[in-house]
This record gives C-alpha cells, sequence and structure tokens, in this order.
C-alpha cells in the first residue's frame, strides 16, 4: 500500500535528481521542483508515467523481511557458536555487528530492484519494461551492471540500521526486565 501513495514521488526524486546542469542550462531544465514533475509527468506521460518502477518496486517490500530474518538468525546462530543460551543478550558490539551484516545480506539480495527501478525511471532512456532493463543490463554491464552504487548505499544505511537494533534490544530487554520484576 505504501508503494501505491509513494511509487509518484519516488519517480520524481529520481527524475529531478537525473537532471544534468552540464547538458541543460538551468532555464531549459525539464523539472522545477517535486510538484512541477508530478504535474508534467503525469501531463505528458499519464498515470503510467507516474508508476514507472512499481513493478521491481514490489521486490523492495522483502528487503525488511530478509534483513530481520537474517537478523534473528544470526543472533541465535551467533550464541550457540559460542555456548550461549539461543535468546541470550549480546553486547553492544555484537548486536551492532549482527545488525550490520544481516543489512548489507539484505542490500545484498534486493539491491538489484533499486538499479531497475532508477533506470525505469530515468526520462534520458527508454525501456520496454522490467524484463528490459535486465536484459539490456546484463548484456552491456553483466551481473556488476546491478550493484552500482551499492558502496555509498552501504555506507549511507548501515550505521542508521546499527543504532536502530541496539536501541531496539536495549529498550527490549530494559522493558522484559521491568516486566519480570513486576511479577
Amino acid at each position: 500500500m505504501t508503494l501505491c501513495i509513494t511509487n509518484p514521488l519516488w519517480v520524481a526524486k529520481t527524475r529531478l535528481m537525473l537532471q544534468y546542469d552540464g547538458v541543460v542550462n538551468a532555464s531549459q531544465r525539464q523539472y522545477k521542483g517535486m510538484f512541477d514533475t508530478l504535474v508534467k509527468i503525469y501531463k505528458y506521460e499519464g498515470v503510467r508515467g507516474l508508476y514507472k518502477g512499481f513493478v521491481p518496486g514490489l521486490f523492495g517490500t522483502s528487503h525488511g523481511a530478509l534483513q530481520f530474518m537474517a537478523y534473528e538468525l544470526l543472533k541465535v546462530k551467533y550464541n550457540q557458536h559460542i555456548s550461549r543460551l539461543p535468546e541470550a543478550q549480546l553486547s553492544t558490539a555484537e548486536y551492532i555487528s549482527v545488525a550490520a551484516l544481516s543489512k548489507i545480506f539484505a542490500v545484498a539480495a534486493t539491491y538489484p530492484y533499486q538499479v531497475v527501478r532508477a533506470r525505469l525511471q530515468d526520462q534520458h532512456m527508454s525501456y520496454e519494461g522490467v524484463l528490459d532493463v535486465i536484459t539490456r543490463t546484463w548484456r552491456k554491464e553483466g551481473i556488476g551492471g546491478f550493484y552500482k552504487g551499492i558502496a555509498p548505499n552501504l555506507i549511507r544505511v548501515t550505521p542508521a540500521c546499527c543504532i536502530t537494533f541496539v536501541v531496539y534490544e536495549n529498550v527490549s530487554h530494559f522493558l522484559l526486565d521491568l516486566r519480570e520484576k513486576e511479577k
């Protein structure tokens, strides 16, 4: 449901990001801002233009599921590896490590959809659809084409993920301990 509402915003963001000052001077820019972008896409491309990249965007919903699955599995396996109970609390450094590894796994598994979606939304290129993007990317760039920009993306998202999981775990254990004390 969220994707249905936000996809036009992703298209507008991508279009705005792909305006090149070196190619077009400021007075000839195609889009002047977010609202102008949305209006022009709707006017010249219709509703379909606002939903370019929607199908690959659906794969993005799996990112969180993969990350949480990996996170929980890594916690259990790590505790087993060091001979602790599977549900034992980890240290902050251990939570950070597990969170970072789970984020890297989820990003590696789902990043190609972001590349496909961005290419579908690029106003400088014309594709027939998702399969056309995948085929052309594979032929011209190989597997690396689906991972362009992954390093800066990981550098951007991993710290926030680690902080989120550390806070979640500490608050969760605090509340569980508080409930145990009340009994």
